[in-house]
């Protein structure tokens, strides 16, 4: 059993605390937020204490690893000061909304041997994972295209998404991840285009854009299709097809049951897609921690990296670019 800590008691940090509790092969021992009764509140659920600084969670002796789940903006500090502490760390994305910051952390911790996670779960979705498995032994031959579809059922509140930083940055960004993942390689041009859509006065308020399709294209010349949505009323719509010389692969949504029910009266399927993030990728957040053990533990390298997460910002900053200028922009103009 290792010993872990928990730095943000929002949403997302909730999700982690139940996941450590129940996890076979980790202990919460600790949670920090800026929110002291957000801690507090986390702290009794779980019977873990709760402690008053990130410094100290990253000083703790008694601690083996730390999962950031705070505000944005503290990302990269946070992973500084744990690299200085020689603690692992599963860092929720982004590490930051501005590359600059991200490339200064780059600098800075460049060389360490301190297990550094991005919290890219899809790349533990079993579906996803599976497909992946199959195309790298070859069973559809050589990779031609990459389409991934990622739509979210409800736009998010506003406060939420004033804090955001853009959907490309907060929602795309996991998918950007997952195209280099299944890709094989980087992308080297971008195209997008991005409307709001699905509630056109948030948008105008907040310059901000809640439908998107992207066209990424790899120097081998391997392509990519991504479309978002953040208003899909049927449900939690996650998809990834690769289509190969010699097949295809499909990696679908998951539902609680696959009941469908036939009748004089038509074909109706019982189960609508899930409707929340947590419940679609449960397994990925699981295994997401399964893996993190082994970092720990064994010295295993992250299967989502920190230059993972720098490459995933840089495709976001790209697709931004493209969207205002209106053109294909090759990644070399953004990362420099």
């Amino acid at each position: 059993m290792v010993n872990i800590a928990l730095i943000g008691c929002g949403r997302i940090g909730q999700m982690h605390a139940a996941n450590l509790a129940k996890h076979e092969r980790t202990n919460l021992v600790a949670v920090c937020d800026a929110d002291e009764k957000a801690a507090e509140g986390v702290a009794h659920l779980y019977s873990c204490k709760v402690v008053d600084s990130p410094s100290k969670i990253f000083g703790s002796e008694n601690i083996d690893g730390v999962i950031i789940a705070s505000i944005t903006s503290t990302h990269a500090e946070y992973i500084e000061m744990a690299v200085a502490a020689g603690k692992p760390v599963l860092c929720e994305k982004p590490i930051d909304l501005d590359l600059e910051r991200v490339n200064r952390c780059a600098k800075k911790i460049s060389g360490t041997s301190v297990p550094i996670q991005i919290g890219f779960n899809r790349r533990y979705d079993p579906g996803h994972n599976s497909a992946r498995r199959a195309l790298l032994a070859g069973e559809i031959g050589e990779l031609h295209q990459v389409i991934i579809t990622s739509r979210d059922p409800e736009i998010p509140p506003k406060a939420y998404l004033e804090a955001a930083g853009g959907l490309f940055r907060d929602m795309t960004i996991h998918d950007f991840d997952l195209a280099r993942f299944m890709l094989g390689e980087d992308p080297v041009e971008v195209f997008a285009l991005a409307n709001a859509l699905g509630d056109s006065k948030v948008g105008a308020e907040l310059n901000e854009v809640d439908s998107a399709m992207f066209v990424l294209r790899t120097l081998s010349g391997k392509q990519c299709h991504i479309n978002n949505s953040r208003k899909a009323v049927y449900g939690y719509d996650q998809r990834v097809e690769l289509m190969g010389s010699n097949g295809m692969l499909i990696s679908g949504n998951r539902k609680p049951n696959e009941l469908t029910k036939y009748s004089q009266n038509g074909v109706e399927t019982a189960a609508p897609y899930q409707f929340f993030f947590v419940e679609r990728y449960n397994e990925a957040f699981m295994t997401e921690i399964d893996s993190f053990v082994d970092c720990i533990e064994n010295g295993k390298e992250p299967l989502s990296s920190f230059e993972d997460g720098r490459k995933a910002l840089i495709l976001a900053e790209t697709a931004y670019r493209s969207m205002h200028e209106r053109r294909l922009v090759s990644v070399s103009e953004v990362d420099e």
